[in-house]
């Protein structure tokens, strides 16, 4: 078969069975390593928590999920499916509009039952090496390791979707964070409320996790304090807890357990929870310098998926944040398959450069810092561009949802849009 090449895709949630999808479609030959004994990624809940409760030990025994109970995605239904396979039209045991983890995960093995993808699935394979061959960079040495034993393969192509929600960032810029005795945890390692009853708890961090987390912790903490250096937040007492505030960046953390905000206001602190994001991780891939890791910056990469130099052997799915999670994912998968098929001509490694560093300079002309810049926000344009490399258009009425939602965000804010979201589009 002219085009069909041998590819390996790493991981088995959302990003990884989508490619595996989209590459079988185009008859390459796809093999999927996943380092669970399931499917489902970062959407398969684990109640185990890590021994280091801030990840910051090299040898723990790494929790690759870091769903609590009780967490239900911040997008509503309907725009968290694919174009022909639509969570709206299934009927699982939950009617809200935010379906719970387990739902999700629900819907994944449904997806990959329907597209026959688990018989592609290598389970319980951890990849330790993906390295490029030296004598063509149209050639991948994968290692791996199950069960204790080794093997080592050579690809065509790689496409790297192990996801982003299990290396923890830390707030370490605060002084005499590290130092501090009393517990400290990241949300990687929450589950429930519980161990927070009767303490006085900090949480760093304003993005849905600490919202969500803060208002669980609330309801059985004696006192709850969010820390934002976000200009969005107001510094004021919550409106529907008695005992939870909003603050300003922590200035600082005396030995004697004081937490001091920028505010003025300071308390003595049971326990301080970092919700303040995940580190991006490829310990496997080998790229001698060409592709890095810095401050959340995976580059350099073209239109988030491709490093120029490697393209289009080798890519990334699901990098993006603050975004129509399943319509990237599906329209990047299938922009990479068809690439790999020679249906879609990308553009010459020097202009796909070129278009890279225009990207970073725009960011450095608007402030945006480093490490935002795979954060693409809820707006269509990505996906537009993204579908009309492929000759796919994105419908009218999809679209209309995306920028409904989107003014929903901007309108009601954090607590109220999903209601006024599902005014109109009901389940």
């Amino acid at each position: 078969m002219a085009n069909s090449l041998k590819v390996a895709v790493i991981g088995a949630g959302v990003a990884g069975l989508t490619a595996a999808r989209e590459l079988q479609r185009e008859s390459h030959q796809v093999v999927v390593f996943e380092k669970s004994h399931r499917l489902g990624g970062t959407w398969v809940y684990d109640p185990q928590t890590e021994s280091d409760l801030l990840g910051i030990d090299p040898n723990r025994d790494v929790v690759h999920g870091s769903l609590y109970k009780s967490l239900r995605t911040n997008l509503p239904r309907q725009l968290m499916s694919f174009t022909d396979f639509k969570f709206g039209e299934k009927l699982y045991d939950d009617p809200h509009i935010n379906p719970g983890h387990e739902e999700v995960l629900k819907f994944l093995e449904d997806f990959a039952s329907h597209f026959k993808l688990r018989e592609l699935i290598r389970f319980s394979t951890v990849v330790t090496r993906v390295e490029v061959v030296e004598s063509a960079v149209t050639a991948f040495v994968v290692e791996s390791e199950t069960s204790g034993s080794s093997s080592i393969e050579v690809f065509d192509a790689v496409v790297v979707c192990n996801g982003h929600n299990t290396e923890p960032q830390l707030a370490t810029d605060i002084p005499g964070i590290e130092t501090w005795s009393k517990k400290q945890m990241h949300s990687h390692n929450y589950r429930d409320s519980e161990p927070f009853r009767d303490q006085i708890v900090v949480i760093i961090g304003s993005g849905p996790s600490a919202i969500d987390i803060s208002k669980e912790i609330a309801a059985v903490a004696k006192e709850v304090h969010m820390s934002s250096r976000s200009t969005r937040f107001k510094v004021a007492k919550s409106e529907n807890f008695n005992n939870m505030w909003q603050h300003s960046k922590i200035n600082c953390i005396k030995k004697d357990g004081t937490v001091i905000f920028e505010d003025g206001f300071s308390l003595e602190a049971d326990i301080i929870c970092h919700c303040t994001g995940y580190k991006l991780y490829y310990p496997f891939l080998k790229t001698n310098g060409i592709v890095t890791i810095e401050d959340k910056r995976v580059g350099p990469l073209y239109k988030h998926v491709f490093p120029p130099q490697l393209a289009p052997n080798l890519s990334f799915i699901g990098i993006p944040e603050e975004s129509f999670t399943f319509c990237i994912i599906e329209c990047q998968a299938r922009w990479i398959a068809q690439a790999l098929s020679h249906k879609v001509l990308l553009p010459s490694k020097d202009e796909m450069l070129i278009d890279v560093e225009e990207y970073y300079q725009e960011m450095k002309e608007k402030r945006v810092p480093e490490h935002k810049t795979h954060y693409i926000g809820f707006q269509t344009s990505y996906i537009e561009w993204m579908f009309d490399q492929t000759g796919m258009v994105l419908e009218k009425p999809l679209k209309d949802m995306f920028e409904y939602f989107n003014q929903c965000l901007m309108s009601a804010g954090v607590d109220g849009y999903m209601d006024a979201f599902s005014h109109k589009y009901p389940v």
